[in-house]
């Protein structure tokens, strides 16, 4: 299976079509062994436009998804980013693609030692990765950009806190069918301003081994 050829397939038919033109998001899809970060009874399923299972509870999400991410937080070099929810490490590749340096959460140390493995063997040096209850603790630290990689009933105050002055926070808000990605601004003059992005369908974030959902 070439699966360069079917990677720029995945760009081209599934992440350009849902209107994502930024050219280092898709240069950075298109580099990324996406194949690689699939649990294994799914690698057939790699490039296909759909949720991926990865246990818990969680999913891995669509190329598209991932490119709508990347695209509407807009990362430049030299910036920090948190990701809460770091899952099978695929969209935190992506993301040290494009940052100086990425620091991922997870609930679940196992998908931490699995995402590791991976991301060691792509050479992305520049990611801290540790195991932590978002719904109880958050990094003591400020970030340029945050992604939240699972969806919330309502937004948590505490995750723009985290922000720079000029940083951005993507956020799932809402209840399944149907939620919101919302984007959250921290301006230069110190003010936040919250957008509505697009409608999606996001599993929540989970806080504990038997997936409570996330609650504040």
């Amino acid at each position: 299976m070439n699966t360069d050829s079917i990677r720029q397939q995945m760009v081209e038919q599934q992440v350009r079509t849902w209107d994502v033109l930024d050219p280092e998001v898709l240069q950075t899809l298109r580099d990324i062994p996406r194949e690689r970060y699939v649990p294994a009874e799914f690698a057939d399923c790699a490039y296909a436009d759909a949720e991926i299972p990865i246990g818990f509870g969680q999913v891995m999400f669509r190329p598209s998804l991932d490119g709508r991410i990347l695209q509407a937080v807009n990362i430049q070099p030299g910036e920090s980013v948190l990701e809460v929810g770091t899952g099978t490490g695929y969209l935190t590749a992506c993301i040290s693609r494009l940052a100086a340096s990425v620091t991922s959460i997870d609930l679940h140390q196992s998908f931490l030692d699995a995402a590791c493995k991976k991301l060691v063997e792509d050479t992305a040096d520049n990611i801290t990765l540790s195991q932590m209850d978002a719904s109880a603790e958050l990094p003591d630290d400020e970030f340029d950009v945050v992604i939240v990689s699972g969806s919330l009933p309502r937004q948590d105050d505490r995750l723009a806190t985290l922000l720079r002055p000029g940083g951005r926070l993507l956020t799932f808000i809402g209840e399944s069918p149907a939620m919101t990605a919302t984007l959250i601004s921290h301006d230069q003059a110190d003010e936040l301003n919250v957008r509505g992005l697009f409608e999606s369908d996001v599993a929540p974030l989970v806080r504990t081994s038997e997936r409570s959902p996330f609650t504040f």
